[in-house]
């Protein structure tokens, strides 16, 4: 029901991932009077999907705290949610609000053993083709432990997003020195560097090294990394403005874009958010997909196709496993000095 949308998008994203999945399901929490329509026109995603109703559902302006108080046990996202807990859900996707879906989710299915914060994990076009970053904006500060947590979390999700056996990992940071940076970054870059595991420790990375795709994973704190992640969705349709209003500026520059319409469109397939679409809920016990709340039905497939993913190949399994490589007890505590 979430979304700038709502189930005019999600019931026929849910149909396009049929189709591309043949061998999911779904159930949709919500508004049956709504729903029920929309699924009708479709039958082979009818024939897959259950409604489960409920008058109540999380508004997107709703302070998380609120939605929880007003909505926990029978909002359309707690019931989503407690859906994957129970086990007659395998994941659960939402373009809803965000802070509610990070706070229902970390009550309802709690945390993984040893992570202490969860983080929302986005997937990143790059010059290279496409990197992990994290964390979008779920936990607002983390020291080095976190850090770390964040960095296994991500190669994770890096392996089953990009096939890779050993994702290259780096630490966002003001620069690429050494003794650069704040002791939570630099006590996180001490540990990765002493002992990998299954990851390759790149070193620190600057902000324009996430353009590049110089690393699989980048790993940041939440501040900063929903401000970096605004800023690019920005900057792209800034540019976008900007090329449409030079081809419309003359006619022998209309001319001109008549003969470069195809790489103007790859262009702007390239930058679609759309095409990217479905960020990861990374460190509660359940798979949880945000999807952005303004994206059309094939961003919302595609967020479905995320979690479809993260479930086939065992997330969370690997998370688990990716924990236990790192000896947690000589890791620094908040505020502790480099040695």
């Amino acid at each position: 029901m979430g979304g700038d949308h709502g189930p005019s998008v999600v019931v026929p994203g849910a149909a396009l991932a049929l189709e591309r999945k043949p061998d999911s399901s779904f159930t949709f929490f919500g508004d049956e009077k709504q729903i029920a329509p929309l699924l009708a026109a479709r039958p082979a995603l009818k024939a897959a999907s259950t409604i489960v109703h409920t008058d109540v559902s999380v508004r997107m302006d709703d302070k998380p705290s609120q939605a929880l108080r007003s909505g926990r046990k029978t909002s359309s996202m707690w019931l989503a949610i407690d859906a994957v807990k129970e086990g007659t859900a395998d994941v659960t996707i939402s373009a809803g609000n965000t802070g509610a879906l990070m706070l229902m989710s970390t009550l309802n299915l709690k945390t993984l053993a040893g992570v202490e914060r969860p983080a929302l994990a986005a997937i990143w076009p790059t010059s290279r083709g496409e990197s992990v970053v994290l964390d979008m904006g779920a936990t607002i500060g983390a020291d080095a432990r976190q850090l770390v947590d964040f960095a296994v979390m991500g190669g994770a999700m890096a392996k089953i997003v990009f096939d890779l056996d050993r994702p290259t990992v780096g630490l966002l940071n003001v620069g690429v020195e050494e003794m650069k940076g704040i002791e939570e970054v630099k006590n996180a870059a001490a540990i990765l560097r002493e002992h990998e595991g299954d990851l390759v420790y790149h070193g620190f990375v600057e902000g324009d090294d996430i353009g590049k795709g110089t690393v699989d994973v980048v790993v940041v704190e939440g501040f900063t990394g929903n401000i970096a992640l605004k800023t690019a969705e920005g900057t792209a349709r800034q540019i976008g403005r900007f090329l449409g209003d030079a081809m419309r500026s003359s006619w022998r520059t209309k001319i001109g874009y008549l003969f470069a319409k195809p790489a103007f469109d790859a262009l702007r397939a390239r930058m679609d958010p759309n095409n990217s679409n479905g960020a990861v809920f990374l460190g509660v016990n359940g798979v949880v997909i945000k999807s952005h709340g303004g994206t059309n039905a094939d961003g919302f497939a595609s967020a479905v196709e995320v979690g479809y993913d993260m479930v086939r190949y065992d997330l969370l399994a690997k998370i688990s496993a990716g924990l236990k490589d790192y000896d947690r007890s000589n890791t620094p505590a908040v505020g502790a000095a480099s040695s």
